[in-house]
């Protein structure tokens, strides 16, 4: 029964995030661009990016490290 049950929750967890994908908003592009030297560049290619992903596409995510 706990074999069953396993199953059965791993799959439905497998169904619910398997072709789903999450883009940044206008705003969120916005707010993070403001930080950039070129903000109108930033906000361009943020919007290239998250048009893309909507299509579906593969693209590139820089990893920004993190400054304490």
């Amino acid at each position: 029964m706990k074999l069953v049950l396993f199953l059965f929750l791993f799959l439905f967890t497998l169904s619910t995030f398997s072709e789903k994908s999450f883009s940044l908003s206008y705003y969120e592009i916005k707010k993070f661009c403001e930080k950039e030297r070129n903000e109108r560049k930033c906000i361009k290619d943020l919007s290239e990016k998250k048009f893309n992903l909507k299509k579906g596409n593969l693209i590139e995510i820089p990893v920004i490290p993190y400054k304490y």
